[in-house]
């Protein structure tokens, strides 16, 4: 008797697991896409290009979409995507400026997306800058656009310091790096401490920061592709190369303020900022005290155009840290409004 009832306890709980595994995720809760350290599995919304070269003593390749309008206005845009971000996400903005007449290049940097994710590698945002430029001579572009994401905001700034006589206009779109959060207060992490927090990564720790830093407490379905296409990189066969490289990246962004040169700029700057953003690296370490004043962007947008020479500022009260994505109709008349012909 005994064993028949431990047999029918087995039979049920097979049942159980296999109706479970049948279930499909919650709505909430997608179920995560697993890609390879390059992407792989992930598709772009353009064919994707590899720029070789070698730098640092490492063979590497990186990734890039190039779209060609069909009627040319003559000028180049260089789409720089943010750290949770790659080229991919440009797809409305890279459509919207090829129709406009724009030839548009949206690359991957080196350690994101389907570039080379390198085992050893010293980041700069001089390096980044200088991988960028290669990438331009080698498709013959003497002059161009830059507009510039988040993170891709930081390396915009020092591209257009190193190269200025190859921009034509500098468009910064919540930028980060416009307040030094060291100097602030936020504790700095070693490359170690970076890896040991980006090996945790989920799609749901990545949903709830940006719900709640990025859009202001909304969510909806169209947040989520970005979110899957990250996390499936930190749940793949490369996870540890890219938390690893995630790890020196977010070093790089700590440690390199770009903040205290923009006085420098030589270039016409156009800043975007959406309003309801409250980005700030290494905010959830701080005390409350530091954390409370870090991340206010209507406050940081209006210091940045008052030191870049010339800058116009265009605000977006109801919008996010990455306004292209929250409101891509209302951002995009704004962008094509604001770029010099």
């Amino acid at each position: 008797m005994h064993g028949i009832r431990r047999l029918r306890a087995l039979i049920l709980a097979l049942a159980g697991l296999w109706v479970s595994a049948q279930a499909p995720a919650p709505e909430s809760q997608p179920r995560t896409a697993v890609y390879g350290p390059e992407l792989e599995g992930f598709d772009y919304p353009f064919p994707v290009r590899r720029f070789e070269f070698t730098s640092q003593g490492v063979k590497l390749r990186m990734a890039f979409m190039e779209v060609a309008p069909e009627k040319p206005n003559g000028q180049t845009v260089v789409l720089l995507h943010g750290k949770n971000f790659t080229a991919a996400t440009w797809e409305r903005s890279i459509r919207v400026l090829a129709q406009a007449g724009y030839r548009v290049v949206a690359p991957d940097q080196i350690g994101f997306g389907k570039s080379t994710k390198p085992a050893h590698y010293q980041y700069s945002f001089q390096q980044l800058a200088s991988n960028t430029r290669a990438l331009l001579a080698s498709l013959g572009i003497e002059r161009a656009i830059l507009v510039g994401h988040s993170t891709g905001g930081m390396l915009a700034v020092r591209h257009a310091l190193m190269y200025p006589q190859q921009v034509d206009q500098l468009v910064l779109v919540n930028p980060i790096g416009l307040e030094d959060w060291k100097a602030e207060g936020v504790p700095s992490l070693t490359v170690d401490q970076w890896y040991q927090r980006e090996l945790g990564v989920t799609a749901q720790r990545i949903r709830a920061y940006e719900q709640a830093t990025y859009y202001a407490g909304q969510w909806r379905p169209e947040f989520e592709a970005p979110v899957q296409m990250l996390a499936g990189l930190f749940q793949g066969p490369g996870r540890e190369l890219v938390a690893w490289n995630s790890a020196l990246l977010y070093d790089m962004i700590c440690t390199q303020p770009v903040v205290y040169e923009f006085e420098r700029l030589k270039v016409p700057t156009l800043l975007l900022i959406g309003q309801r953003d409250t980005t700030a690296i290494g905010k959830d370490l701080a005390p409350p005290e530091v954390a409370a004043r870090l991340g206010h962007y209507p406050e940081l947008g209006r210091r940045a155009a008052q030191r870049i020479p010339g800058a116009k500022l265009v605000e977006f009260p109801s919008l996010g840290h990455a306004p292209q994505i929250q409101d891509p109709e209302a951002f995009h008349a704004v962008l094509l409004k604001g770029l010099v012909h």
